[in-house]
């Protein structure tokens, strides 16, 4: 592995960056939005110079060699088979969530969810005049000191048989529980899904954010009439990119939902977009990419260790897939929406509180930074959370 790659960090602040310059003191480390601090693959950077040196930077057309590198990726590495005309390019994978409901969801109608989950479902299903149904994950406590997330069959079942409800939103890998869904669990969604004609929308923007060693079960290899939502941002760190792909399972739905992107007026992409895409889904990206999962994993074995040896009040989730580690704070017996304001006010570090996903009592870290920068940020983060309980 190339530890130069992420241990030399460049500097983000200034540069018009919501990580960073967000920060309201310029002493803060930011370990909150899912952004990494590393630059991209040296090949994706490479790609985008040449592409800037053409100067002309006008509307964009998707050519044959953008949908063979999303195909081939997908087929070789995942093992997922999808055609091109299956593909609707949009700018990312949160206006193609809202799009999707806006097509397939009348308002009033109710949307699935497995709290604790990403913020924006919820904005996006509020957004467009639908209600959220929670499906809540159950947490399973193990003997190490860890916890991880199962999902809760009866609450989905009872959830999908609603009159009301006509979409599930399902998150896999899963942000943030760090679960990486296995087959069984996966094809028991199916089941409840297809039973109760409830289409499945899977965010699968983080799944090659998987621990060394595993690879993450396409959801769209189960369940041929889900709607799948893939990006290369969050793996290869181009979210401002702005490229992401919704898979369709026939041209019945593609058309419904390519009308609501343009209702959204979310149809066209940048000229920097699919240059990216292309580079990342190669072999010199895949190259980086395995590169980048062994530093990230060293990182949550950092992390992970020293609140176990030094925490252990606070025991930190099993982390299978992303780079978000989830950490029980309950132990402080106050909110975490108000661990993450002092925590950024008094100890400089900026962690996402567990409100903003739709659960209580746990902050959620941001690991995809260098190492030296992660031991800093966990030194100021571990000594406040000491304080804090030992002047309880």
């Amino acid at each position: 592995m190339n530890r130069s790659w992420f241990d030399e960090t460049p500097e983000r602040r200034g540069s018009g960056c919501m990580k960073w310059d967000e920060a309201p003191d310029p002493d803060v480390i930011p370990l909150w939005v899912a952004d990494m601090d590393f630059k991209t693959a040296p090949n994706v950077i490479r790609a985008l110079e040449k592409r800037v040196e053409h100067g002309v930077f006008g509307y964009t057309l998707l050519d044959d060699s953008y949908y063979h590198s999303l195909t081939e990726w997908f087929a070789s590495r995942h093992d997922y088979f999808f055609e091109r005309d299956a593909v609707i390019a949009v700018p990312g994978v949160v206006p193609a969530i809202s799009a999707i409901i806006k097509a397939l969801s009348p308002e009033g109608s109710g949307v699935i969810v497995q709290t604790p989950v990403y913020n924006c479902f919820f904005s996006s299903i509020r957004n467009n005049g639908c209600k959220v149904v929670e499906a809540p994950l159950q947490r399973v406590d193990h003997e190490d000191g860890t916890f991880s997330y199962l999902m809760d069959f009866e609450a989905l079942e009872k959830a999908a048989s609603r009159e009301d409800v006509h979409l599930m939103l399902l998150c896999n890998p899963h942000n943030p529980a760090g679960r990486l869904w296995r087959r069984d669990e996966l094809e028991k969604v199916a089941v409840i899904c297809r039973k109760n004609n409830v289409i499945v929308v899977s965010d699968e923007i983080h799944c090659e954010l998987t621990q060394p060693g595993d690879e993450y079960y396409p959801y769209g290899k189960i369940d041929d009439k889900a709607i799948i939502c893939l990006s290369p941002s969050k793996a290869f760190n181009t979210a401002g990119l702005q490229i992401a792909n919704i898979i369709t399972p026939s041209d019945d739905i593609k058309e419904k939902i390519d009308r609501a992107v343009n209702i959204n007026e979310v149809c066209d992409v940048n000229p920097f977009g699919p240059v990216a895409l292309k580079a990342a889904y190669s072999e010199d990206g895949y190259e980086w990419l395995c590169a980048l999962r062994e530093y990230l994993w060293a990182n949550y074995d950092l992390l992970s260790g020293r609140f176990r040896d030094e925490l252990p009040q606070c025991p930190v989730g099993r982390l299978e897939a992303t780079y978000l580690p989830w950490v029980d704070v309950r132990a402080l017996d106050i909110s975490a929406e108000e661990i993450e304001n002092r925590l950024l006010k008094e100890a400089k570090v900026w962690v996402n509180c567990s409100e903003m996903y739709g659960d209580q009592g746990y902050i959620r870290i941001n690991i995809a930074t260098s190492r030296s920068r992660l031991e800093e940020g966990l030194n100021r983060l571990i000594d406040w959370l000491k304080k804090e309980l030992n002047g309880k």
